[in-house]
């Protein structure tokens, strides 16, 4: 997941946290998190790069709906970004400190 911007890596979580994502569900999952509009010409070449990087399989539900979803890959690498994460910050982030 080191070639990714954060963006992307935010589309893949999303993308593996909705039980059928498609661009409209994915575009608003994000508006919500990031509390600002998500322009299609940020939303669609991003999630392209992640089909293209073999992260994400795209596919057509109608004629104006595609849908993505994660391959193999895509759930390894953020498998892998959790183990990393986890050795930094821990389940339980509440316990730390501040000086």
């Amino acid at each position: 997941m080191h070639d990714l911007t954060g963006f992307q890596r935010d589309l893949l979580y999303v993308i593996a946290g909705l039980d059928e994502p498609h661009g409209l569900a994915i575009k608003e999952e994000l508006e919500a998190y990031y509390e600002k509009e998500i322009h299609h010409g940020r939303l669609y070449p991003n999630l392209d790069s992640l089909v293209d990087k073999g992260l994400v399989e795209k596919g057509q539900r109608d004629r104006r709906t595609n849908y993505y979803t994660l391959t193999r890959r895509g759930a390894r690498e953020i498998e892998a970004r959790r183990e990393w994460e986890e050795q930094y910050v821990g389940e339980d982030v509440s316990q730390t400190q501040t000086v």
